[in-house]
C-alpha cells in the first residue's frame, strides 16, 4: 500500500543516512521501524541470550565482565600458524 508522511527534514534526512549506511531502502527502515513499535514482542529475540545493537543486528550477550572471546592476540596467533 503507498501513502503520504509529512517528516520533519531533519528526521528524514537521518533515516535516508540511515538506510544508506545499512544498504537498505527507506521502505525496509520505515517498515522495520513500524514492525518494532507495533509488535515489539515479535521482532525482539525470544530469550535474554540476545541483545539487539545499534544497527538492529542481534547479538549473544556476554556474561557481565567476561572477556571477548575473540582478541586481537587470538586472530594474531591464527595469521602465524597459517603464516599469513
Amino acid at each position: 500500500m503507498k501513502t503520504t508522511l509529512e517528516l520533519p527534514d531533519d528526521l528524514f534526512v537521518e533515516a535516508k543516512a540511515t538506510a544508506a549506511r545499512r544498504r537498505i531502502s527507506l521502505k525496509t527502515l520505515f517498515t522495520r521501524a513500524l514492525e518494532r513499535e507495533l509488535r515489539p514482542q515479535a521482532t525482539e529475540p525470544s530469550t535474554g541470550r540476545f541483545e539487539v545493537d545499534a544497527q538492529g543486528w542481534p547479538l549473544l550477550r556476554r556474561p557481565p565482565g567476561s572477556q571477548p572471546m575473540v582478541t586481537n592476540e587470538f586472530i594474531n596467533e591464527l595469521r602465524d600458524s597459517e603464516g599469513i
